[in-house]
């Protein structure tokens, strides 16, 4: 029914450990699927629910965040204890159940995910890099997550300042720096695809009522600190300008 390969990526004291595994489902509407589950373990799991990310090249980007809504259903069922084995077999065992019922409840399941972002209001994240050597491809891929994950927000360059700022639902600011960390986006000195390993998150936290959302995801250029801080002030962010830009020209 399905064969699986596992690819450790990253484990660290402080943060877990991040690996992805590859799933091919056989036996669905006669093709093979190739499902990409990308798993981060925080330092607390099992007791803490992991991050997933799902992908998969014959599946739409809907579908794929539909098996991730189920994944993480299951897990919650396995709190406390190790799931991810148990999480594998369940998506191998189901994955063609997830996909009709998504065919078949898309407006109710669109529905559902509006209210529930009410709820939980906009996130927004900041992040510094440090460099993009491949910067043509870096942009193109920043605006597809982007774009897939509906975030919305800037990419910004001013001189050597490298930073992105994205606002939408947690859970897709979450998916966007697995992403982020664990994807080839850049090109090292060789010339060789390399992960991004000098970013920093400067900050997370949720979207206040007097801070604005950006409608769009834009790639924008700033010939001075002023244009750059005139972005920023025109969303209602000075403070988080104030409190994290200027650091960085130092």
């Amino acid at each position: 029914m399905s064969a699986s390969s596992y690819l450790p990526l990253r484990k660290t004291e402080t943060h877990g450990i991040t690996f992805q595994i590859q799933i091919s489902v056989k036996e669905l509407l006669d093709t093979d699927v190739l499902l990409k589950l990308l798993f981060h373990l925080p330092v607390s799991y099992p007791s803490t629910l992991p991050d997933i990310s799902v992908s998969s090249a014959q599946l739409t980007r809907a579908q794929c965040m539909d098996v991730k809504e189920k994944l993480l259903e299951q897990a919650k069922k396995h709190l406390s204890e190790p799931m991810v084995h148990d999480l594998i077999l369940w998506i191998q065992q189901h994955l063609k159940y997830v996909i009709k019922q998504s065919a078949t409840v898309c407006h109710e399941k669109t529905t559902l995910s509006k209210e529930k972002s009410t709820e939980d209001g906009i996130w927004m994240l900041l992040l510094h890099l440090d460099h993009m050597r491949a910067k043509a491809k870096y942009v193109r891929t920043v605006e597809k997550w982007a774009l897939d994950l509906r975030l919305t927000g800037r990419l910004m360059f001013m001189g050597k300042i490298i930073l992105i700022l994205l606002q939408g639902d947690r859970s897709n600011i979450k998916e966007y720096l697995i992403l982020q960390k664990t994807s080839k986006v850049d090109v090292d000195s060789s010339g060789k695809k390399c992960k991004e390993k000098m970013i920093s998150v400067l900050c997370e936290t949720k979207l206040q009522a007097q801070q604005k959302r950006f409608q769009t995801f834009e790639v924008k250029e700033y010939s001075t600190l002023d244009e750059l801080r005139k972005e920023f002030e025109n969303s209602g962010l000075t403070t988080l300008f104030l409190e994290f830009v200027p650091p960085l020209l130092k």
